[in-house]
């Protein structure tokens, strides 16, 4: 079914909330054209000068078990992967190989999270690359790259600051905790029509702690420099 409004969806493979919500997209492929967007996570990170939940102590302990009961309160399948963070790369680069399609996207998002399984054990990921037809010199593509790196600075250009997130119309929708929301937006909630909406968004900022930078939440221009092994 064609749809008029499209969603692009930011993700990356190493987010185990972009695994969670990748179970749900078909509630917003019923009512939307869904784009695919694979980005590196840490370019973000880098851009917007953030850290990763992982990288700090008590946050990536809360992480885990806040993703380990979405799961069980959600009934979806969750085997995790022997360490976290870790290199997503192959995977980024093989769902671009691959169009990005939704059922490639699921699948590689199960090679981690639903089998446990990461891109660096070499037996596992080649069986898989066999699995969908890809030889490994693909994931060498100069325009593969090129494409990771392409959708990395159209996510930052549409503030995307974290994945997964949703795109609608340049509206952000960040988290699996957004699904709701996002639902909401596409069935015309008058919610997103409404002042308590537009006062949310004119928050003025107030008080800054000493050596943090303003935010600047339309910045679109292109990072510096992203992840060198981005490409």
């Amino acid at each position: 079914m064609k749809h008029d409004i499209v969603v692009d969806w930011y993700f990356d493979f190493v987010s185990p909330f972009a695994y969670l919500q990748s179970t749900q997209l078909e509630r917003i492929a019923e009512r939307a054209t869904l784009r695919c967007r694979p980005v590196l996570f840490a370019g973000l990170l880098e851009h917007w000068g953030n850290v990763g939940p992982a990288e700090i102590a008590p946050k990536r302990q809360w992480t885990f078990e806040h993703v380990a009961w979405i799961a069980h309160a959600n009934d979806i399948a969750l085997k995790l992967p022997p360490m976290h963070p870790f290199v997503p790369l192959p995977l980024l680069r093989l769902a671009i190989a691959l169009g990005s399609e939704l059922d490639v996207v699921r699948r590689l998002f199960a090679f981690v999270w639903r089998q446990g399984h990461l891109p660096t054990e070499r037996d596992a990921f080649a069986m898989l690359l066999d699995e969908l037809g890809v030889g490994p010199e693909m994931l060498e593509s100069a325009q593969v790259k090129q494409k990771l790196r392409a959708n990395t600075d159209q996510a930052i250009a549409a503030g995307v600051f974290g994945v997964p997130t949703c795109v609608i119309d340049g509206e952000r929708y960040w988290g699996f905790d957004a699904m709701p929301m996002i639902v909401a937006r596409l069935d015309g909630d008058a919610f997103f029509a409404s002042d308590a909406l537009r006062a949310a968004r004119a928050m003025p900022e107030g008080v800054q702690r000493e050596g943090v930078r303003p935010a600047q939440p339309e910045r679109a221009q292109r990072p510096p420099s992203l992840n060198p092994s981005a490409g």
